[in-house]
């Protein structure tokens, strides 16, 4: 028994340096990597499948409180973060998130799934063809800017998208260079993923069909595993992006954001 749970040790640790490194390329968070991945490892240890979803997205948003951190000193020593934005927004991106995972058990994703399909699409086309928004363009004030991150949090926690798949494009489209929009992703990332993990830690207490050694929908050997694997990739995500052509880097991202478009279409409209 130790040694399959070893096993499966290695395993987490594995995906953590995978996510890791584009954790810190694009300022992704990895949550839109390690949902999926974390599905297929729980269904392979026959978790209860009621249950499995929820426990990748909370193992998910707990990890990115760790991964967010590494990510925020490496890009934060580059200068890329713009802080004022992150205070501007960071408390609406809390109160969407925290209220949003209330929610996941029961509202049907399929509406809020299409809207961001059509929205992922679109950005990923702009990002690729690397297309100029017009220079008036600028992030909203206070008002839209608090209604676009609360919009932003409830996503994250009923869709398992993390926030820097939203926010980089649009903060890119509004005249943000690239590399400033990954830093500040990055540190957006922190607050989405405390009121995420701590929403479904809250929710997942004291359920009956949850595996040993879980707090809420949060499972701690894959956590643990998770966040040493990222601690080791992540500072080389972030040098890599700061190193990179910005329209090399836009592409990557938009190919990546094109992926997650077509997997959700397929998953939610497809294969329901």
């Amino acid at each position: 028994m130790m040694d399959l749970m070893i096993q499966w040790w290695i395993a987490y640790l594995a995906v953590g340096v995978f996510v890791g490194f584009f954790a810190g390329l694009l300022g992704i968070g990895g949550g839109t990597l390690l949902v999926p991945l974390m599905v297929f490892l729980f269904t392979a240890q026959e978790f209860a499948i009621e249950r499995t979803l929820h426990l990748a997205i909370g193992t998910s948003l707990a990890s990115i409180v760790f991964t967010s951190l590494s990510s925020i000193r490496a890009h934060h020593a580059r200068e890329a973060i713009l802080w004022p934005t992150v205070k501007q927004s960071a408390g609406y991106l809390v109160v969407g998130t925290f209220f949003g995972s209330f929610f996941a058990e029961s509202l049907n994703p399929a509406v809020l799934a299409g809207l961001f399909v059509i929205f992922a699409g679109y950005a990923s086309i702009d990002l690729f063809l690397n297309l100029k928004p017009k220079p008036s363009r600028s992030l909203p004030k206070s008002i839209g800017m608090g209604i676009g991150s609360g919009c932003i949090g409830i996503i994250s926690s009923l869709v398992g998208i993390g926030g820097g798949v939203v926010t980089i494009p649009l903060m890119v489209m509004h005249n943000i260079p690239m590399r400033n929009a990954i830093g500040t992703s990055a540190a957006l990332g922190f607050p989405i993923a405390v009121a995420g993990a701590l929403g479904y830690i809250w929710n997942g207490w004291g359920n009956i069909y949850l595996p040993e050694y879980s707090i809420g929908y949060v499972y701690l050997p894959a956590l643990v595993g998770i966040v040493v694997g990222t601690f080791i990739t992540v500072p080389f995500g972030a040098k890599v992006a700061h190193s990179i052509p910005v329209t090399a880097l836009k592409r990557i991202f938009a190919l990546i954001l094109m992926f997650l478009a077509i997997d959700m279409f397929v998953k939610i409209f497809i294969k329901a």
